[in-house]
């Protein structure tokens, strides 16, 4: 992994119709954003060059066609077609669907070649993605299937993570899909990720129940007792300080999740309902666990107000931040499993 010098963020820009480019031309209008790291939007300078005389953006692009070509204190934008493409902000429109795909598997190919560092993907629409060659049901399962590891969406801000068991999964499969082989595995992959990605030595994680109430000891659904309970004890002999689990309506409004250092929930609704409500437009969408960094905001396409210039750009920006500190971070924790005395010095 990179040492030394700035780390370059890569940057896919999502649905052109949405307001991604929007919030990325935003962050980058702070020129003290180029003191932290040096980007690279996957994209065309056609298509950039419109969106920036849309928005009245003072960036002034760097074009390159290959990657040693990108400057430092540039905004640099890599060439992934050449073609004029049609926007019609807040429109759902497959053909724009593709070129999100373009700038997503080019800014993928460059990571997995580590020609970027980081990635950070604008929003996208799930419904405009699909194709006969792409059958995702969003950025996570896609880098899933790119990259090494198993990927875990974990919402992230400041002190608040919520990870989840089940994500983009209909809730009445919520529970066929639980087992004690996935919550296992889910939870190590919260585990480890707090231990590299956020420096706790010593992770405290909670698991929310399932069924309301977790169940009422079986009054309202089994699985928090035969699924859930027995998996977290067996997990806790490991030694790991997992707790749950939890009743969910009651976790978040009493405060109980300020005692711990990442929450996982069983599944989506049930996580980032709670997590939005608290964070919303300063959380990132990191997926955790596997071998490269990738990070995003917290929204979606926005298509009710794209064009009109009125989009928040504050986390798309934490998303940069939370990339590059990540970043750091696992240097710093590959460098200590090698040498801890050499690092517990300083």
């Amino acid at each position: 992994m990179k040492k030394e010098g700035k780390i370059i963020v890569g940057i896919s820009v999502g649905d052109l119709n949405g307001i991604g480019v929007e919030i990325i031309l935003k962050t980058f209008e702070d020129n003290r954003m180029l003191e932290f790291c040096t980007p690279v939007i996957f994209a065309s300078i056609k298509v950039m060059s419109f969106l920036k005389k849309h928005h009245n953006s003072k960036i002034n692009f760097n074009l390159v066609s290959k990657l040693d070509q990108i400057q430092p204190n540039k905004v640099n934008v890599f060439n992934v077609w050449n073609e004029p493409v049609n926007i019609n902000f807040g429109q759902e429109d497959p053909k724009v669907g593709e070129y999100a795909i373009k700038s997503l598997r080019s800014s993928v190919k460059h990571l997995k070649n580590n020609t970027i560092d980081v990635l950070v993907t604008a929003p996208i629409h799930k419904h405009n993605i699909q194709s006969v060659d792409f059958k995702f049901p969003g950025h996570t399962d896609y880098l899933n299937q790119e990259l090494e590891g198993e990927s875990l969406m974990f919402m992230v801000s400041n002190n608040l993570r919520v990870g989840l068991l089940t994500d983009h999964v209909p809730v009445n499969e919520v529970s066929s899909h639980i087992t004690e082989a996935l919550i296992f595995q889910k939870v190590n992959t919260v585990y480890q990720s707090l231990k590299q990605d956020f420096c706790i030595s010593k992770p405290k994680i909670a698991v929310l129940g399932i069924n309301p109430h977790a169940g009422d000891h079986g009054v309202i659904g089994k699985e928090d007792d035969t699924i859930l309970k027995p998996a977290i004890d067996k997990i806790k002999a490991e030694g790991k300080l997992v707790y749950g689990p939890y009743s969910a309506d009651s976790f978040f409004g009493s405060n109980t999740y300020k005692s711990f250092d990442a929450i996982l929930a069983s599944y989506h609704d049930q996580g980032l309902i709670p997590f939005k409500t608290i964070a919303f437009g300063n959380g990132v969408n990191f997926t955790a666990g596997l071998n490269k960094v990738r990070t995003s905001p917290d929204h979606g396409t926005a298509f009710e107000i794209a064009g009109k210039n009125s989009a928040d750009e504050s986390s798309f920006k934490e998303a940069v931040f939370s990339a590059i500190q990540i970043y750091k971070n696992r240097v710093q924790y590959s460098q200590y499993s090698k040498n801890p005395l050499k690092i517990t010095s300083k």
